[in-house]
C-alpha cells in the first residue's frame, strides 16, 4: 500500500511538471511557430536562481521561487523581441539561436556555479502521516502548485480576452492583425508565460531532485514527447501525453532499472506512433 501510494504521488509529481513545462514549449510552437530548444536550459537555469537567492543570498524560499519566476519571464520577453522576432519564419536561423542560448546559458551556470551537483532545500520540509501511510510534504506541495497552475493555465486560455487572443493568434496571426490584435505583444506574453511556467518547474523540481548544468535535456526531451505525442499544434494533447509518461516514467524504475526504463518508455512512445502518427490530437507528426 505504501509504495502504491509512493508511485501515485510520483506519477502526479512528474505528470504535472512534465506538462508545466511541455505546455510552454507548445505555447512556443502554437503562436511563433518556434521549437524553442532552449527551453530546458532555461528551466535549469531558473532551479540555480532560485538556489542562489535562498541559499546562498539566504532569502525566504517562496519569495525566491517567484523572483526566479519574475526573473525568467522577464528573460523570456527579452527573447522573444531580440532572439525570435528578427528571425521569425526562419526555421534554420531559430533553432541556431535557441543553440547559442544553450551554450550560453549552461557555459555561464559551469563557469559561475561550477559543475558540482547542488540541491535547493525543500519548500515545505516533513512528512504527512495517514495511519500506516506517509507521503513528502514535499511532493503533495509540488503536485498541488503544479495542477493548481495547470488548472489556471486552461481557465486562463479559454475564458478571458487576452487568452482568446492568444488563440486567434496561434490559429491564424494575419487574420488576428486584422482584428487589431498585436501579435508582437502576445507573443512576447506567451514566451514571458512559457519561460515562467518551466521556472516554476525549474524551482521546484530542484527541490525534490538535484540541480546540474546539463538536467535541461532531459526535461527537453520529455518537452518534445509531449508535444509529439499529445499531436503537433494540439495543446490539449499534452495532458493525455502528460499522464502517460509520467506515468511510466514513474513506474517503469520499479521493474527494471537505470536506462534501460528510459529506453522502454521511448520505444512505447514510438510504437504507439507508428500505429497513430498524429498522436492523441492533432496532425501528424511528419
Amino acid at each position: 500500500m505504501q509504495l502504491t501510494l509512493i508511485t501515485v504521488v510520483n506519477v502526479l509529481i512528474l505528470s504535472s511538471m512534465y506538462i508545466l513545462v511541455a505546455l510552454g514549449f507548445a505555447l512556443l510552437f502554437s503562436i511563433m511557430g518556434i521549437l524553442n530548444f532552449a527551453h530546458g536550459a532555461i528551466y535549469m537555469v531558473s532551479g540555480y536562481i532560485c538556489y542562489q537567492l535562498a541559499v546562498e543570498w539566504g532569502l525566504n524560499q517562496w519569495v525566491s521561487l517567484l523572483l526566479s519566476v519574475i526573473i525568467i519571464g522577464a528573460f523570456g520577453v527579452f527573447l522573444e523581441k531580440y532572439c525570435f522576432r528578427p528571425f521569425f519564419g526562419n526555421l534554420k536561423r531559430t533553432i541556431i539561436v535557441c543553440i547559442a542560448i544553450i551554450i550560453i546559458l549552461e557555459t555561464t551556470v559551469n563557469v559561475t556555479v561550477g559543475t558540482l551537483v547542488r540541491s535547493l532545500p525543500a519548500f515545505v520540509p516533513g512528512i504527512l502521516m495517514a495511519g500506516m501511510i506517509s507521503v513528502s510534504a514535499e511532493k503533495l506541495v509540488t503536485f498541488i502548485i503544479g495542477g493548481s497552475l495547470l488548472a489556471t493555465m486552461i481557465w486562463f486560455i479559454k475564458n478571458t480576452k487576452i487568452g482568446q487572443q492568444i488563440q486567434a493568434v496561434s490559429q491564424n496571426m494575419e487574420g488576428a492583425a486584422l482584428q487589431g490584435i498585436s501579435a508582437h505583444r502576445i507573443s512576447a506574453l506567451a514566451c514571458a508565460l512559457a519561460c515562467g511556467l518551466a521556472a516554476v518547474a525549474g524551482c521546484l523540481m530542484g527541490a525534490i531532485f538535484n540541480l546540474s548544468p546539463f538536467m535541461g535535456g532531459h526535461m527537453l526531451l520529455k518537452a518534445l514527447e509531449l508535444v509529439i505525442l499529445g499531436g503537433i499544434g494540439s495543446i490539449g494533447g499534452i495532458f493525455f501525453a502528460g499522464v502517460l509518461i509520467g506515468t511510466l516514467d514513474a513506474t517503469l524504475p520499479l521493474f527494471i532499472g537505470g536506462a534501460a526504463s528510459e529506453a522502454i518508455g521511448l520505444g512505447v512512445i514510438i510504437i504507439f506512433l507508428l500505429f497513430r502518427p498524429q498522436g492523441f490530437f492533432g496532425r501528424e507528426a511528419g
